[in-house]
């Protein structure tokens, strides 16, 4: 079985706002995020706090992995210190996985980080672990640690950001998953509601909201989306809150 290669930040010299830094965070956002890639069957590869950037990524290219996933969290540049809020993902310019699965991060981050228009995917040559690695790879960063509201909500909800970035994994890798036209499906969210849009997109008009529990019909696959009818209106919503039979 592949597994997918976990690299989260070792940079300890970096202050958070209100205490802790990069490393200890992100990390713990880790930890997090293998214990819901446990719960899907999926294995990955850690690296180890003592390493540096060149170590990470010569421990990635050792191996042959299914994705790179470096956690990270930003500060903004001299100047506008403490003043920039937001979650950027982002990848090599050239790399079609790597833009696939950044954009399945943002989506989904969007759904958790308080202010979702803030949350975007962007492009970079300069990280090493984009530039070198082999496999397919992202560098999150998961919100700025020298803004105090988006270090106390990276404090706040560590167990949230390693879920959503597990679930973005499995969503990656359940791209070539078989669509099961036809069938029935549950949804599934944890006591929430399911958002069913009138398009396969996070920023389309909201439909209706299903509770858990929910049995839908599952019309057609569209990416991460079921096109889905309920009560005989017909929508989209994220297929991996929706349990098919």
């Amino acid at each position: 079985m592949k597994c997918i290669y976990l690299s989260p930040s070792t940079q300890q010299f970096n202050p958070y706002v209100g205490g802790g830094n990069e490393e200890e965070y992100m990390n713990l956002v880790a930890d997090s995020v293998a214990r819901y890639l446990n719960e899907y069957g999926i294995c990955y590869y850690r690296n180890s706090t003592d390493m540096n950037v060149g170590d990470i990524v010569n421990s990635s290219n050792s191996g042959d992995f299914l994705l790179h996933l470096a956690i990270h969290s930003n500060a903004a540049g001299e100047g506008s210190s403490g003043e920039i809020r937001g979650s950027e993902v982002y990848y090599f310019p050239t790399s079609e996985r790597g833009s696939m699965l950044a954009q399945i991060i943002a989506d989904n981050m969007k759904t958790i980080y308080p202010i979702p228009e803030n949350v975007s995917t962007k492009t970079s040559r300069s990280f090493a672990e984009l530039r070198r690695v082999k496999a397919p790879a992202v560098l999150v960063e998961v919100a700025y640690h020298d803004n105090e509201e988006d270090a106390e909500w990276i404090r706040e909800n560590v167990d949230e950001i390693g879920r959503i970035l597990a679930l973005s994994v499995k969503e990656y890798i359940d791209e070539t998953y078989q669509c099961p036209t036809g069938n029935m499906g549950e949804v599934i969210t944890m006591g929430g509601n399911l958002n069913v849009r009138r398009e396969p997109n996070v920023n389309s008009e909201i439909l209706t909201r299903l509770p858990n529990g929910t049995v839908v019909e599952i019309l057609d696959c569209q990416g991460r989306w079921y096109k889905i009818r309920y009560n005989g209106q017909e929508g989209y919503a994220f297929k991996h809150y929706i349990s098919a039979e």
